[in-house]
């Protein structure tokens, strides 16, 4: 990157900025985000005669025209043209606007797709980075540097929020339409796999792997996609990889797969189990549309997808789940996925799949309603359903979830309530009851007296606890 590419933009642009972070504090405004209904990011393969190239528009208000603080919609239209452009190629494009944002000093980019959300610092907006003018020619420099084979490009900005509202939905059906092209292909049909590292600048460790069956975790990539990308940008962020032997087609471990993650995390991760959340999981990076969390008190899953305002059933919200699995880490029961992935017969293969999730948000099962089998769809609860664990567990019940099926094979459900113990019958622990030393685990000790069971299940309908009269 020629350090004069840039002498005509108030501010650096450099790959040291990747993965710099803006506070609330430090920004002068953000665009879309969660506060934000309508925002995208798209890109779109077009004919040669189609596009002016190096030709930016702006619809709506510019930077210096919006109140500083306020958040904002975006759209941003991205148009390419060139003789080895082909749609196949758009996804990988459009993925790459995250990166080359991120270049520009105190502009943070975030997310992708219909879930953008950047920022821009104070400082930048005061050295002169105060119009969509600067950001359009880093882009298309950044593009056209990069990418080699893209031709002709133009760019455009849309802050005017009806017309961000009208080209999202848009925007929405063109990336179902990419998903949907991708769909059929098995991963045992194919030889090679593919890698992606663009989000190594905020999770060092990641390395998503991409396969017919698993999308990358932001959504934005298929197997075709990643295929397309890494013939026509061969030393650019996605790679193939041979996957080599099957070491376990339920859990999904293939040791070309260990062998390329492993090098290209320096060693951090040395094992991928890619169709289970326990064990050896996919790592996350930040970008994921979603996130499987397991909830050991009804064992089974819970998912919460990025939109989701509210708090799941054992009162984590997204941002907790996000914090809990992202930064390129292997954490058991927590899990950034797509929502491609799950519209996946590979999903949680080994955990049960769809069998084993037990809550999720409404919006989440109706974009994903058909790919779930129909004798779960009516079974998983969602925010409308219930607001804690205790709900939860009796909604499952009263449905007939098939996790029920599995607390009654470990054990873990009584088949009959205990009957009531008779006031005579019952049992008063005071000081002097027992000899001391004695633990229940779970249960405060009283008087010195402490109570150890071993093997035992303990069904308690009511306890009383009371302070012994003082003589």
């Amino acid at each position: 990157m020629s350090s004069k590419m840039f002498e005509d933009i108030p501010v650096d642009v450099s790959v040291v900025y990747e993965g710099e972070r803006i506070r609330r504090k430090q920004m002068y405004v953000e665009f879309g985000g969660p506060k934000v209904p309508h925002k995208f990011e798209l890109v779109r393969a077009r004919k040669m005669e189609e596009v002016e190239d190096g030709k930016i528009t702006i619809i709506g208000p510019d930077i210096k025209d919006l109140e500083e603080g306020g958040s904002y919609p975006l759209g941003i239209l991205v148009e390419v043209a060139g003789e080895q452009v082909e749609e196949e190629l758009e996804g990988v494009i459009e993925r790459r606007i995250h990166e080359f944002c991120n270049y520009i000093e105190g502009f943070m980019h975030l997310n992708q797709r219909y879930d953008i959300w950047l920022r821009l610092s104070k400082k930048s907006f005061q050295k002169g980075l105060n119009s969509f003018e600067f950001i359009g020619k880093v882009l298309i420099r950044l593009f056209k540097s990069e990418m080699p084979f893209i031709e002709k490009i133009q760019v455009t900005f849309i802050t005017d929020p009806e017309k961000v509202k009208e080209m999202y939905e848009e925007a929405l059906k063109v990336y179902e339409a990419r998903d949907a092209r991708a769909r059929g292909l098995k991963d045992e049909e194919v030889d090679t796999f593919y890698g992606c590292t663009l989000c190594q600048s905020f999770a060092p460790t990641h390395v998503c792997v991409i396969t017919p069956q698993r999308f990358s975790n932001c959504g934005a990539i298929s197997w075709f996609d990643a295929r397309a990308a890494a013939r026509v940008d061969p030393k650019g962020p996605i790679f193939p990889i041979p996957k080599g032997e099957c070491l376990d087609p339920v859990k999904g471990e293939y040791d070309g797969v260990n062998k390329v993650v492993k090098e290209k995390s320096l060693g951090a991760i040395e094992r991928v189990w890619l169709y289970t959340a326990f064990g050896y999981p996919h790592t996350s990076c930040g970008c994921f549309e979603a996130a499987t969390f397991y909830m050991p008190e009804v064992d089974g899953f819970g998912i919460v997808h990025r939109g989701f305002k509210g708090e799941t059933p054992n009162g984590l919200r997204f941002v907790d789940v996000a914090d809990a699995t992202a930064g390129g880490r292997q954490v058991d029961g927590f899990h950034g996925i797509s929502f491609e992935y799950m519209r996946s017969p590979k999903f949680l293969q080994a955990d049960g799949g769809w069998h084993r999730v037990v809550w999720a948000p409404k919006e989440v099962l109706e974009r994903v309603w058909d790919f779930i089998p129909e004798d779960v769809r009516d079974k998983i609860a969602t925010e409308e359903d219930v607001s804690n664990v205790e709900e939860l567990r009796e909604f499952l019940m009263e449905k007939g979830h098939p996790i029920v099926e599995r607390w009654k094979e470990a054990g873990l459900l009584a088949e009959e309530k205990p009957e009531e113990a008779k006031p005579e019958e019952a049992l008063e622990l005071a000081p002097a009851a027992l000899p001391a030393g004695v633990a229940v685990p779970g249960v405060a000790a009283f008087g010195g007296v402490r109570i150890t069971l071993e093997n035992a299940a303990i069904f308690i309908r009511r306890l009383t606890v009371k302070a012994p009269e003082r003589g």
